[in-house]
């Protein structure tokens, strides 16, 4: 079946009128801002592409072994400047001698052991200087015995295998023989060393001259 349209040609305007005029221009607008936005992004796209290819083609660059060796050095320049820790100074304690002088004075008044000191022993026999040294050994016995209170330092029978363990207190153990390493060290007792608990030496006067340790006599 024959379909026949007909078409009125009045209807197609003759005139462009002012409302046809702003209709053309927006199209033409919108035209051109899709054609400026295509262009954009492909200018974006082909640039981001030749960074990432400029990326992926320049090689990463390794520290040069110099730079290295210059940082090895300085840290062993660091290392080597640290200072050690100074050792503590030693203080060194002044002794007076009256209380020696007294000491020595309390021993010949007791026992004349600055007189037995003094002698040539080696014109005498044995068996006097036995008998001499027995009166000097009871002398001085009661000297350090009425002035002094000593106690041993160690308690253990000498002989005895004992153990100094780190930290030991070297002023009042000596060691003796091969000394190697560091502590716990282990030896025999050779003596059990003595320490003064306790010293009750007589008050002096004032005009006291304590280097008169025995005056002399003269019998009238």
């Amino acid at each position: 079946m024959n379909t026949h349209y007909n078409i009125d040609l009045s209807l197609i305007p003759t005139t462009f009128d002012l409302y046809h005029a702003i209709l053309a221009g927006i199209v033409f607008v919108l035209a051109l801002l899709l054609i400026i936005l295509l262009l954009a992004m492909l200018a974006g796209a082909s640039r981001r592409a030749k960074q990432q290819a400029l990326i992926a083609a320049t090689p990463v660059a390794e520290p040069e072994p110099k730079i290295i060796e210059k940082i090895v050095e300085v840290e062993k320049i660091v290392e080597v400047e640290v200072p050690a820790p100074a050792p503590e100074p030693v203080v060194l304690k002044e002794s007076t001698t009256d209380s020696a002088l007294q000491l020595l004075g309390l021993l010949q008044k007791e026992a004349r052991f600055i007189d037995f000191i003094k002698e040539d022993v080696s014109n005498y026999s044995d068996s006097e200087v036995g008998a001499a040294a027995r009166v000097v050994h009871a002398g001085c016995r009661k000297v350090i015995n009425e002035h002094f209170d000593l106690k041993p330092i160690r308690t253990e029978q000498e002989g005895n295998k004992i153990t100094l363990n780190k930290g030991f207190d070297a002023s009042a153990v000596r060691l003796t023989g091969n000394i190697v390493g560091e502590p716990p060290f282990t030896g025999a007792l050779i003596h059990k060393g003595w320490q003064a608990t306790e010293v009750k030496l007589p008050k002096l006067t004032e005009h006291h001259n304590p280097s008169v340790v025995a005056p002399a006599e003269v019998e009238l």
